[in-house]
């Protein structure tokens, strides 16, 4: 049985997370394959909830070609690019059923890629340039850059330009992170890296979303960008009320008043002054585009802005990040019919408890402090989503996995 796994957000899914799919199948050979998507709960790798709850997202996914998807717990999913790929890697690893992993890419030669995962970043370019003021991102990518000259000393202009451009591209940065992972658990799978299609975006979508003041005005905005069962689900769900659009300035006045009661400086990705630039630069606003705008600054990228915001709401510390390195559960968000027969598979062969329902987590909580640690999290995730979308913040509990015949 051939396993595709492939890592996502679907936030929401588009055009090419189906394209991603179709291919993965196309160039694994076996139209059967299994398609096991890993994906992100409530929350996302850039930072915020997701426009819309995870069994949607995950029902879009099994709609357009997905067999099982799972979650990937909060503490990896909203994190940097190298805990969100070794997080969502080793979840899918632990199923103990995959055998591909494919993924998109932005650069045409993905042979770029597999050379640079073989390159560690330069440790002294790295520390120079974050004390130069550059941000963790740009500090790696000019390392990595200097550990390749290394390698390359006469090296072409056009080479290195190739290079440069390589590691300025976001997905390229999340692929050789995903590439670093399988390395690093020595994993033998047949990997796929797939270059994406132009104008089908996440981050367009989002923003044609977010300027819609209606159902219609959504539908109409997403037309193009989504598969129409995928827009089906999403409009479907809304006029049955299970949800609303994002209500992101609601997001940010709580912000604002947890600042002013909460102390920040314990919670994940602070440090370097960030929590007293937070408090000091945050003002009473109920507008969240003026927040972000606020906030904008060249010392702190957005998303590590985001995060630690969103660290913030959901409770997560410093300290539980640096102690915790490994996912504690396999979280079933919903699966097909062969992704039923796939599922019985996983049961003999997955390395972490699986868990369907969130009441199955709370039979393991006594024999694991780690993993009921990790569930706890989610939860609390969950429900502070559920806010900004006006949901019952307890649906959780009452919600199985979705099932796709």
């Amino acid at each position: 049985m051939r396993v595709i796994g492939i890592i996502a957000e679907f936030n929401p899914f588009h055009n090419g997370h189906q394209y991603l799919i179709n291919e993965a199948r196309r160039l694994v050979g076996d139209p059967r394959a299994i398609v096991m998507t890993a994906m992100s709960g409530p929350f996302v790798q850039r930072g915020f909830p997701s426009v819309l709850p995870k069994h949607e997202r995950a029902r879009m996914a099994l709609l357009n070609g997905t067999d099982v998807a799972i979650e990937i717990p909060f503490t990896f999913a909203c994190a940097p690019s190298e805990r969100f790929a070794f997080g969502a890697v080793e979840l899918l690893y632990r199923t103990g059923v995959v055998t591909d992993l494919a993924f998109g890419v932005d650069c045409q030669d993905p042979s770029v890629l597999n050379m640079l995962a073989t390159l560690e970043p330069d440790e002294a370019t790295l520390k120079n340039s974050l004390s130069e003021g550059k941000s963790f991102p740009s500090a790696r990518s000019d390392a990595m850059i200097k550990a390749w000259l290394d390698q390359n000393p006469n090296a072409s202009e056009a080479e290195i330009t190739l290079i440069k451009d390589t590691l300025r591209q976001p997905n390229s940065i999340l692929a050789l992170d995903y590439l670093r992972a399988v390395k690093a658990l020595n994993i033998g799978w047949k990997i796929h890296m797939i270059p994406r299609i132009p104008d089908c975006s996440a981050t367009s979508a989002r923003s044609k979303l977010s300027s819609a003041n209606s159902i219609t005005e959504a539908a109409d905005a997403l037309l193009y960008d989504m598969p129409e069962n995928a827009l089906a689900v999403w409009l479907s769900a809304m006029s049955k009320k299970k949800f609303s659009l994002p209500m992101r300035d609601a997001l940010a006045k709580d912000i604002f008043l947890r600042s002013k009661t909460y102390p920040m400086e314990a919670c994940a990705y602070m440090g370097d002054g960030l929590e007293g630039y937070l408090k000091n630069t945050l003002e009473r606003s109920s507008n969240f585009n003026k927040m972000l705008e606020m906030l904008t600054t060249k010392h702190f990228t957005m998303p590590r802005i985001r995060r630690a915001l969103s660290s913030f709401l959901v409770g997560q510390t410093s300290e539980y990040v640096e102690q915790e390195k490994h996912v504690q559960y396999i979280r079933v968000l919903g699966f097909s019919r062969n992704g039923r027969y796939c599922l019985k598979v996983m049961g003999k062969c997955a390395r972490l408890p699986i868990i369907h329902n969130l009441s199955d987590g709370l039979e393991l909580y006594s024999n694991s402090p780690r993993l009921k640690a990790q569930m706890e999290l989610d939860i609390t995730a969950s429900r502070t989503q559920a806010m900004y979308l006006n949901m019952d913040p307890d649906y959780e509990w009452s919600r199985p996995p979705e099932v796709v015949k």
